[in-house]
């Protein structure tokens, strides 16, 4: 006989808790914002590492972190007290998650192999700190309501704010810390910029944990009691295969899998695009935070738009396809001659236009996949008995962590591949170099994107399978 279900009422919930949710995903955004637009930059062309050993260090560092998020989300799933199962682990990260973030923007005057792994231990302490928030606060979405359509307005918030967040610490460094001075006629490689900005950095990720964890406190007297389990970690992780071999969450694992594979190229290569393709003058980095937060902010309104009355698979999908169209858009037409050129007054107007779409678009896309997974833990809880919220969103977290590794060394590759020159001017870059890192970078971030797209489209239940689950708990 198949256990009742141990979930919440399908409910509305406050502004606060919406609020809360959202807030703590600030920290995730300031990180993923500083790992995907600076961190090789700084490390390749201010610290003078070779790109390609500076993103096999990095990728190193994720996949050791993506192998231990499922502990992370085991000992969440497994920690009981008066705080519950999550708030434990959200409490404690805000400390270690603020030294890991100074640490790894000041880096010492060490040889080429000690900085490597200095970047490879500093980035893996951030990463593992930030899991211990990620992955409970995350997974709190589907205890919090049962809801179809109160999951998907649930993390939109988180994405707004995370890409908020991320989109803040980007407008202040291009406008306040990474500005050109005397000595560094070039704002992005100014390194007492970067260690300014870490300060600020590791205090606004502290902040939005703790304040996020706060916000939610009251919350736990709602959240469902599931009864404590007697099983050892090592039964656990013998389940987890069973538990995560679930039809749905593999059809989303393998969309993040290509997803977050073309996001991390493309974030792992912007500033070097901006730089050198675009030829972007100073204030034209603030304009882009502003395009880039308008289509974050579309994503807010979009996602949930979408799915109103409908299923979330085919928006995702189709969501996916845009933001490779738009994304690979202008290099495309950059190659066939068809596209405004550095100089031109078009060129800033008509890249910020189609950027904001694709961040409409590619957020939308995650927006949805997130809540399709909080969706899959009752058709998980339906086949096995047991409610695993911080498996599956530890398992999101591997997959997403572990190809954001492999897009920034496809990155280093890439520009390995172009022959991309170390400390390199704007403006004095062979064109042919050019011309074979976009070749490239837009090849790749169709494919991707379209096998994404693919996966979404191959989730095998929507909108009335989840509701016929809790109609027939009682809960619905």
């Amino acid at each position: 006989m198949t256990a009742p279900l141990v979930v919440p009422a399908a409910r509305r919930l406050s502004l606060r808790s919406r609020l809360s949710f959202g807030i703590g995903s600030i920290a995730y955004g300031v990180k993923d914002n500083g790992f995907a637009t600076f961190l090789l930059l700084f490390y390749n062309q201010v610290i003078g590492l070779p790109a390609g050993l500076v993103g096999l260090a990095i990728m190193g560092a994720l996949v050791v972190e993506a192998f231990v998020d499922p502990l992370v989300g085991y000992l969440s799933d497994h920690t009981r007290g008066r705080w519950g199962r999550r708030h434990p682990w959200m409490y404690a990260s805000a400390l270690p998650v603020a030294i890991g973030w100074w640490l790894l923007w000041n880096p010492p005057a060490w040889s080429q192999g000690a900085i490597l792994l200095y970047v490879f231990g500093s980035a893996l302490l951030v990463r593992i700190a930030l899991s211990m928030f990620e992955i409970p606060g995350a997974a709190l979405g589907p205890e919090l309501s049962s809801d179809y359509d109160e999951r998907t307005r649930l993390f939109s918030y988180r994405y707004l704010f995370g890409w908020g967040g991320g989109l803040a610490m980007l407008a202040l460094a291009y406008a306040v810390f990474l500005v050109p001075d005397a000595t560094h006629p070039v704002g992005t490689l100014n390194r007492d910029g970067y260690a300014h900005m870490a300060i600020l950095g590791a205090l606004v990720m502290a902040t939005s944990i703790l304040v996020s964890a706060v916000g939610l406190h009251p919350e736990i007297p709602r959240l469902p009691q599931v009864p404590p389990g007697d099983e050892t970690p090592g039964e656990h992780f013998r389940d987890f295969g069973r538990t995560v071999w679930n039809r749905g969450f593999l059809w989303l694992m393998a969309a993040g899998v290509f997803a977050y594979t073309a996001q991390g190229i493309s974030f792992a290569l912007s500033l070097y695009m901006y730089q050198f393709v675009w030829l972007f003058a100073q204030g034209d980095y603030n304009w882009l935070s502003v395009a880039l937060m308008a289509g974050a902010l579309g994503a807010f309104f979009l996602a949930p738009g979408l799915t109103r009355g409908g299923d979330k698979a085919r928006s995702a999908m189709a969501l996916s396809l845009g933001a490779g169209l738009l994304v690979s858009a202008p290099y495309l037409l950059r190659i066939l001659g068809l596209f405004p050129v550095p100089g031109s007054p078009l060129l800033l107007p008509v890249l910020l236009v189609i950027f904001a779409a694709n961040t409409a678009c590619g957020v939308s896309a995650f927006i949805l996949g997130a809540a399709m997974l909080s969706d899959v833990v009752e058709d998980s809880e339906v086949r096995t008995g047991k409610r695993s919220e911080g498996v599956f969103f530890a398992g999101g977290f591997f997959v997403q962590k572990l190809v954001g590794g492999l897009g920034i060394f496809v990155a280093g590759r890439i520009l390995a591949f172009a022959e991309f020159p170390a400390g390199a001017k704007p403006g004095l870059v062979p064109v042919g170099t050019i011309d074979r890192l976009t070749v490239v970078f837009l090849v790749l971030e169709l494919l991707f994107y379209a096998l994404a797209a693919f996966c979404y489209s191959r989730f095998p239940f929507g909108r009335a399978e989840h509701d016929a689950r809790l109609r027939s708990s009682g809960v619905a």
